[in-house]
């Protein structure tokens, strides 16, 4: 096992609890196939223990004021950023993203712990206009009460925070199960809260095969709400069972990301490899839905262009190892390859770069380019969890819109245009929770973080992401 990776343990009710006769799951490191660590499952009784904790922990932390609420989670910020290094390479280590990325990670978690700690102090409510002398109506902002929410392995850091900060922002405690592929992540940020004084129970930190968590939880009438970022399935699955205890669901699913570049915008630049191809590396196995990039320029100088960053990728080096954004865990590797890729090839799309896996140790699938691929192949209708980018022309600005709007999925749209009435139209008429114009950068902790149709409901992060953890009651006095 890695010497310089962490011991898992499960934490729950304020206690670090280790693997002793428990179910431990291997742990690996998806850019060598090397075991990290054993990771404990939570027992059912670990689980009852968890549920117990927030219930006892809710009274106590609903009552403490937001700016004391505040203060923990801006020290908790501050922890994140001293430990910068360790939690970026064991975010590295278990995810496969590159050192500067998860860095970025662990500077974006530091942010949403800040932004939920002020923000939490403005859950206000309001008083309404008097209908009749001496009676007063207000509307009050409570805590909704504990939060289960599900995070999966793509950002290992982030994903954990956004949904932990909301929570606790709002006066809820939070039951979080991180995905096993990457847990070492997700307990560092559990660390830097409790070291910043999180009152036990608030915040715990659990494992196990996924649906049996996710089902066992649900059932509790103790959690009152639910935040789940995943495949749509899965999500659909867990709205059916919190509909049993009508419990509110946030839900950030996923998509198939439409890029639209215009023809009065420099082409070259839009499709050089810095930005076009910053999306498929920088996430590579992550949320690169499918980015088709759509232009009237001839496209036959792409693939030197591609070509070029594909072999900047895979010579790229970290601790003595072959290493490329493409090293991502061994779910999305069969998934583009067995299937999406495979389908590409039977409809007729060229491949000018990638299109298969890297040989040797590791989980790498080559950064891929297609273009001409009929809206029959699967890739055009199926969110390809690698680092692929596909190139369809398109002839005037409603076959456009047609084609990002075609599918039901609605999480993120992209755009690239000069023209401030393609702008003004590109924003009214493309239906996705999240829209860049001539930008990639779709998420601050300011900004609403979430999608439509069947890319989910409700939005982390923002005002949203606070108000998805309380509840609205209205008080008439007379």
């Amino acid at each position: 096992m890695a010497t310089n990776y962490p011991e898992l343990r499960l934490f729950i009710g304020g206690e670090w609890v280790g693997g002793d006769g428990r179910v431990l799951q291997p742990v690996l490191n998806p850019a060598t196939e090397e075991v990290l660590g054993q990771l404990p499952h939570a027992s059912k009784a670990d689980l009852d223990r968890a549920l117990d904790a927030a219930q006892r922990s809710f009274p106590t932390w609903r009552a403490k004021p937001p700016h004391e609420r505040g203060k923990i989670l801006r020290r908790a910020a501050e922890l994140l950023r001293e430990r910068t290094e360790t939690i970026a390479r064991i975010a590295t280590l278990e995810e496969g993203k590159v050192l500067s990325e998860t860095r970025w990670e662990v500077g974006l978690s530091a942010e949403i712990f800040e932004w939920y700690a002020e923000e939490g102090r403005r859950a206000y409510g309001r008083v309404l206009p008097q209908r009749a002398s001496g009676v007063r109506m207000t509307v009050l902002k409570e805590p909704v009460g504990p939060v289960a929410a599900f995070a999966p392995w793509n950002f290992p850091i982030g994903n954990p925070a956004r949904k932990i900060g909301a929570a606790l922002g709002a006066g809820c405690p939070c039951i979080l199960k991180p995905a096993e592929e990457a847990p070492g992540s997700a307990l560092e940020v559990a660390r830097a809260l409790a070291d910043a004084g999180l009152p036990a129970g608030v915040l715990s930190v659990v494992f196990g095969v996924p649906s049996d968590v996710s089902s066992y939880l649900l059932a509790s009438p103790i959690i009152r709400a639910i935040s789940f970022t995943g495949s749509i399935p899965v999500g659909k699955q867990l709205m059916k069972l919190a509909a049993e205890g009508m419990k509110r669901t946030t839900m950030e699913l996923g998509g198939h990301a439409p890029v639209l570049v215009f023809d009065d915008v420099d082409v070259e630049q839009v499709l050089g490899p810095v930005r076009v191809l910053e999306v498929p590396q920088r996430r590579a196995g992550l949320r690169v839905a499918d980015p088709f990039l759509r232009a009237r320029e001839d496209l036959r100088p792409l693939p030197r262009r591609v070509h070029a960053a594909c072999a900047c990728a895979q010579g790229r080096k970290w601790a003595g190892r072959r290493h490329t954004d493409g090293a991502a865990g061994a779910r999305p590797t069969p998934r583009v390859d067995g299937n999406l890729a495979g389908d590409a090839r039977k409809n007729g799309a060229r491949f000018h770069a990638g299109g298969e896996r890297i040989k040797g140790t590791g989980y790498f699938w080559q950064p891929t380019v297609l273009s001409d691929v009929p809206n029959t192949a699967r890739i055009m209708n199926e969110e390809p969890f690698g680092p692929v980018a596909i190139l369809n022309p398109f002839s005037d600005f409603d076959t456009a819109i047609q084609q990002a709007n075609r599918l039901p999925y609605g999480l993120a749209a992209y755009a690239f245009t000069r023209s401030s009435r393609n702008v003004n139209l590109l924003g009214e008429q493309i239906e996705a929770g999240m829209i860049g114009i001539n930008s990639y950068a779709i998420s601050v902790p300011e900004s609403p973080f979430g999608g439509i149709k069947e890319s989910g409901h409700g939005s982390e992060e923002g005002i949203e992401g606070l108000d998805a953890c309380l509840v609205t009651k209205f008080v008439s006095e007379a």
